[in-house]
């Protein structure tokens, strides 16, 4: 699996500045289009080292898939109309990077006149729920009607989804409503944006600004909801990533920064997420594979292949700790540090494996 993340904000937040950064797009604008979308590398420090011991023919590295919408003005949702079809291209998405805009700066346009991270959350939200409540109430209504002739599956559906129903009314995202399990499945199918889990992107203007008022007032409504916050200078990083791979780095450091914005909203997403790599080896490729934490291995397996799924027998597993201190798989089994899981075997993180199935 690849993670997908969608890009929302009011207008002038700098999504797509922070789009720039984290893809090396380089578009400065959407030119009337309605989105950006782009497939980037997620680097895992661990490959290079399984290259030099493999030497593979092929390096398949896990995916981000990011996707850019124009920013949401407040009411664009209303009566279904260009927000709503804006937010259909992100009801896919595993997670929404929400990008607010905490910097003062007048000669950039920006939806209001003044700095108000709070405000802005709650704008998005509000389009969010009401983007959402369309959507729940179109599938209530088609409830009812089986309802209405004594379908009792519809009836109890139609129970739990009106419970949503009336939070959204209220103005609560759905992540926020603590779902049970019946009111998670009920709603499954709409694929409700608010209810998508919610990283939060404090856009600045210098690395300075990166404890300022309106960074902590975002930190603390982000703390609230179980998320958090990562600061990026959108307009320095964008221009970083037009830069070689090689000549990132220093000018990276003299932001203050080890990692690239698109490597740290990634380990941000991977933990918002509850995400994890595993490996699969050997001289015809590398390849890092992506699952959630705690993951059986018979579902790590279908990563691979539905096949693997299916006819699931065994994983052997290498820790990549292993690996690379006694230099190749033969030396790590006979150290007997290869070991051999079931069905039941929840897959690690940095676990390399060979996957035993019936065909």
């Amino acid at each position: 699996m690849s993670m997908s993340c969608g890009l929302i904000g009011v207008p002038g937040a700098g999504k797509t500045t922070i789009y720039n950064a984290i893809t090396a797009a380089g578009a400065g604008s959407f030119d009337g289009g309605e989105m950006n979308r782009a497939m980037v590398e997620v680097p895992d420090p661990r490959v290079p080292p399984l290259v030099v011991l493999y030497e593979p023919k092929k390096i398949i590295q896990a995916s981000l898939e990011v996707v850019d919408i124009p920013g949401l003005a407040k009411g664009s949702t209303a009566d279904e109309g260009r927000g709503t079809k804006l937010l259909g291209h992100v009801k896919g998405v595993d997670a929404l990077l929400h990008v607010v805009r905490c910097f003062d700066d007048h000669t950039i346009p920006f939806a209001y006149e003044t700095i108000d991270p709070a405000r802005d959350v709650e704008t998005i939200d509000l389009e969010l729920v009401v983007a959402d409540t369309q959507t729940l109430q179109n599938k209530i209504n088609r409830l009812a009607r089986k309802a209405k002739v004594g379908d009792k599956d519809a009836l109890r559906e139609l129970d739990h989804c009106q419970k949503v129903l009336h939070h959204l009314e209220e103005g609560l995202p759905v992540r926020r409503q603590g779902l049970g399990p019946e009111e998670l499945a009920a709603v499954y199918e709409c694929h409700l944006i608010s209810q998508k889990p919610v990283l939060y992107v404090a856009n600045l203007a210098s690395p300075a600004e990166a404890e300022n008022g309106h960074v902590a007032k975002l930190r603390e409504l982000a703390a609230a909801e179980g998320s958090e916050v990562v600061t990026v200078c959108g307009r320095d990083e964008a221009d970083i990533a037009q830069l070689p791979p090689d000549d990132r780095p220093e000018f990276l450091a003299a932001l203050g920064l080890q990692a690239s914005s698109m490597e740290r909203l990634i380990r941000a997403g991977y933990r918002l997420l509850g995400l994890c790599n595993f490996f699969t080896a050997g001289e015809k490729e590398v390849h890092v594979w992506t699952c959630r934490q705690g993951d059986p291995a018979p579902v790590a397996a279908g990563k691979i292949h539905s096949d693997m799924e299916k006819g699931f027998i065994r994983m052997e597993v290498i820790r990549y700790e292993d690996l690379v201190a006694l230099k190749s798989e033969q030396a790590v089994i006979k150290a007997g540090k290869q070991r051999v899981e079931g069905r039941t075997y929840l897959v690690q993180d940095g676990d390399i494996v060979v996957i035993r199935f019936n065909r």
